[in-house]
């Protein structure tokens, strides 16, 4: 873990600075309809889950599509074949990833954050398609360097990205609260039955720079469920589900 300098700043540096350490937004109430519980594993349409939320509601929405990317587009032709298979058998997001990215913006609250998952493909060939009719305005990517050699016909993927996108007001004083986390993150692939496992250390790193203990965490797609662990170790309420359980 970085070095954090826990040394507070004098009056004069605090209030000049884009920096802050302590957060002035603080979530609504919400009251869950009876269909929906905080820190379990719900199976259930990511969609609607979203549906259910009131606007302006949820301070961070944590977002893995699972999308086709470079298997479809680069036709690598292991497909059923060892790594392949897994990834083929997962139920795949083709026209619904610009609904879920209206639905995050419609329940995220002012200056509340959608941390995008995606992989190289989307990130060169462009996914601003996908905020079309949103508010939503992107202030931050970071590299996930996993530390496991993956496809790719010139230079072999070892890293995904997750991209922080803000709603209205942008800003960063007074909302993100943890400054010493690297743009490029290390943390090996755990070991997992899940294809798409996504890590608990991120994961828990942002979720801590832009809510309060006690908030809730959303995750629509939730795979398997490593927002719930990262939520565990920061605190938060976990509020998720996925099409499998």
């Amino acid at each position: 873990m970085p070095y954090r300098d826990k040394t507070p700043p004098s009056p004069e540096t605090a209030r000049n600075s884009v920096y802050s350490s302590t957060r002035n937004l603080s979530q609504p109430t919400i009251c869950l309809p009876g269909s929906l519980a905080y820190d379990v594993r719900l199976q259930m349409e990511g969609l609607h889950l979203l549906a259910a939320l009131p606007d302006d509601s949820i301070p961070v929405v944590i977002f893995d599509p699972q999308y086709r990317g470079v298997l479809e587009h680069l036709a690598y032709g292991n497909e059923g074949e060892t790594r392949g298979s897994p990834r083929r058998a997962l139920r795949q997001m083709k026209g619904e990833i610009p609904e879920f990215v209206r639905a995050i913006d419609r329940v995220l609250v002012p200056s509340g954050h959608l941390f995008l998952w995606m992989d190289k493909y989307h990130l060169c060939s462009g996914f601003q398609d996908w905020m079309a009719g949103t508010r939503l305005e992107v202030v931050d990517m970071i590299t996930w360097s996993k530390k496991k050699i993956g496809m790719g016909y010139r230079s072999r993927r070892v890293g995904e990205h997750v991209v922080a996108l803000q709603k209205p007001p942008r800003r960063a004083k007074g909302v993100w609260t943890r400054h010493d986390i690297p743009d490029v993150w290390i943390e090996p692939v755990a070991r997992s039955g899940h294809t798409h496992r996504k890590p608990v250390g991120l994961q828990a790193a942002l979720i801590e720079a832009v809510s309060n203990p006690g908030d809730v965490i959303v995750d629509p797609a939730a795979g398997s469920f490593s927002v719930l662990e990262a939520c565990r170790q920061t605190d938060r309420r976990f509020l998720g589900c996925d099409i499998n359980g």
